[in-house]
């Protein structure tokens, strides 16, 4: 019989090590997919991501990952993407979109805190990658005139801040809820940049221009798998 409590209070002891090492685990990695909504935009998202728990009780988390992000948009408007114009209102031209689809895959940042086991907030953002679609026909509109074009989605995309990025940029902000150790759903917020370049240079003042970017802010709900 002593014996027997013995190896009863060895098994607790295991046990209880093993779940407070579980609840302060160093690190994570998990699969994330997410839908968004937005007026005249969808957005199909996957990401992988490899976080690293911060701090004396380890709340913070600072990860990197990769993510696909596909944006699908009608009846769009795109204006002149280059800084030097996008300053100005009246420096930007457009290209009219009846029909859009840009596929990015990019490298990210992912901040966080764990507000409890349970719950996370949370932003990430992508920082550097390429982007890949159809080449299609779209209304260019600038100086008094318009004409059809063909465009396709901007090649390289680089997070530089603000009028600087170039092509296609996801980033949330996002809470998410473990329902239990491998399974946690999400509710984000999302800010999209959506990048064309012109088969030529559509724009001639107040300089030449191909690019052409669309901002559109989405609601989106995801899920997370925990590894």
């Amino acid at each position: 019989m002593k014996l027997f409590y013995a190896l009863s209070l060895l098994t607790i002891i295991h046990f209880s090590a093993n779940a407070q090492d579980a609840s302060t685990k160093k690190s994570e990695q998990l699969a994330d997919f997410t839908l968004g909504f937005g007026t005249g935009q969808s957005t199909i998202s996957f990401g992988y991501f490899k976080n690293w728990n911060l701090g004396k009780k380890q709340s913070f988390y600072i990860g990197t990952g990769v993510r696909l992000s596909n944006a699908f948009g009608k009846n769009q408007i795109f204006t002149s993407a280059p800084a030097s114009l996008a300053a100005n209102s009246a420096n930007k031209d457009s290209l009219f979109s009846t029909s859009a689809s840009t596929y990015a895959l990019n490298a990210i940042l992912n901040l966080g805190y764990h507000i409890s086991p349970k719950l996370d907030v949370g932003f990430n953002i992508d920082l550097i990658g390429v982007s890949f679609g159809p080449s299609r026909i779209k209304l260019f509109s600038g100086n008094g005139t318009s004409t059809t074009t063909t465009a396709e989605p901007t090649r390289m995309n680089v997070l530089l801040v603000g009028n600087n990025d170039r092509g296609t940029l996801n980033s949330e902000f996002y809470l998410r809820y473990k329902v239990n150790n491998k399974i946690g759903l999400k509710l984000a917020y999302q800010h999209f940049f959506t990048e064309l370049t012109t088969a030529s240079k559509v724009q001639t003042l107040p300089a030449q221009n191909d690019r052409f970017r669309n901002i559109t802010n989405l609601f989106g709900l995801g899920v997370a798998y925990h590894f």
